[in-house]
């Protein structure tokens, strides 16, 4: 999450973050009281906050937090630092930063959210389906690439001939879901490690599996291969 009140600080936040591979905006406020709304009902893993803001200023929001996530401070004043770090602060920026002070605080970041994730282990990559009267349990490395069809999906595993229906959605397929797996089209969300070649609007997964790219996802797709392309 991305929190400043002013709008080119913001914008400069939420450029930063698209340009991290392994950072994902899930939303962006302009006040802390704004942001603190949406954690009511959403989580998050990270916030860049600035902390010089009308009504409710970054540091105290902070601290009005049960269960504070990550924080990386921003600001225009050198003064807070010392007090950012009490309140356990993984790095703080001071204004203006470029890029390379962004990656270095998104970095640290990474490394405290890393053994978090692997605490998490082998419960993350599982998940139960029910299709017909049976419950499955599914790996999700498994998984190669996952079809929308009205109110159902067919979940294609690798190695199986024929797919798992289930009665769900794919917005719901798709929260659950980890990071290696993207949507490609309003019916089509892959497993980015399946993929074995990209040919103009299609991500072939194997010799007789062509999927479309679709309009309004074809700039987050080029995104992702853009951070892993190597040569001219």
């Amino acid at each position: 999450m991305a929190i400043d009140d002013e709008p080119l600080a913001l914008k400069q936040l939420v450029t930063y973050i698209g340009k991290v591979p392994f950072l994902e905006l899930t939303a962006q406020c302009q006040s802390a009281l704004e942001a603190r709304t949406f954690l009511e009902n959403d989580s998050v893993d990270a916030i860049f906050c600035d902390i010089n803001m009308p009504d409710l200023n970054g540091m105290d929001f902070v601290k009005s937090l049960a269960a504070p996530p990550l924080v990386v401070f921003t600001t225009a004043y050198s003064e807070y630092a010392v007090e950012g770090f009490k309140v356990n602060a993984v790095d703080y920026l001071l204004k203006p930063f470029g890029l390379q002070d962004f990656q270095r605080a998104a970095n640290r970041l990474k490394s405290r959210l890393t053994p978090l994730a692997s605490e998490r282990g082998t419960e993350d990559e599982v998940l139960f389906l029910k299709t017909d009267y049976r419950v499955v349990k599914v790996s999700l490395p498994d998984i190669r690439y996952i079809e929308g069809m009205s109110e159902y999906l067919k979940v294609w595993i690798e190695g199986e001939p024929k797919p798992i229906i289930t009665l769900l959605s794919m917005k719901k397929m798709e929260e659950r879901l980890p990071d290696y797996f993207m949507r490609i089209h309003r019916s089509y969300i892959i497993n980015l490690n399946k993929i074995q070649e990209v040919n103009k609007n299609r991500v072939i997964m194997d010799a007789s599996t062509y999927l479309p790219i679709g309009d309004l996802y074809k700039e987050d797709f080029q995104a992702y291969l853009d951070t892993r392309f190597l040569g001219k």
